[in-house]
């Protein structure tokens, strides 16, 4: 394997794994370690795909399996998870904001930000199993089938959990807006 296809494979695939490891750690020491033993395990083993839906799988299962050995380990368990930022995620669901600005009113755009730092809140706050399809099917656009490969699962499972996710988030976010 030559440098080039490893950089190809680091651009198509680290900020898919960034965020699905911060999703699950919820810290960024740790999803950035997650993404790069992912790519250490991709070097290492020189895996062969089937199809670009397979290898994308594969780095997604993967990085799955290094959330859960980061989740389980001794340290993590002794430790808060929002130490790194005085317990504010980085602001992983508004980068797109701050491309907006520009023929947005500064009103507009900050009103984005936040929705989008409630919503991300909100996914946060919800159980793993739930937490992690809705971020696979909205954030990475898998598919359920895919969904279900990479993690697992599954379809049927994918599906009822999307639901109950999707049920939980309204619910959620609907609370938020209730001031009496």
């Amino acid at each position: 394997m030559d440098d080039r296809e490893l950089q190809l494979k680091i651009d198509a695939y680290s900020d898919m794994l960034f965020k699905l490891s911060f999703l699950r750690l919820q810290n960024l020491q740790d999803a950035e370690d997650v993404v790069q033993e992912v790519f250490y395990q991709y070097v290492k083993k020189r895996p062969v795909f089937q199809s670009p839906e397979h290898e994308k799988a594969w780095f997604l299962k993967v990085a799955l399996n290094g959330c859960r050995k980061v989740w389980r380990s001794a340290w993590r368990r002794h430790r808060d998870i929002w130490q790194d930022g005085e317990g504010e995620a980085p602001d992983t669901a508004g980068r797109e904001a701050d491309s907006d600005v520009c023929g947005r009113e500064p009103e507009e755009s900050v009103l984005r930000q936040e929705e989008n730092w409630r919503l991300l809140q909100a996914v946060l706050a919800l159980p793993e199993k739930y937490r992690d399809v809705i971020h696979l099917f909205y954030y990475e656009e898998l598919s359920v089938k895919e969904i279900a490969r990479a993690t697992g699962r599954g379809e049927s499972t994918v599906t009822s959990q999307l639901a109950r996710g999707r049920k939980l988030l309204r619910k959620s976010l609907k609370e938020g807006y209730d001031f009496g």
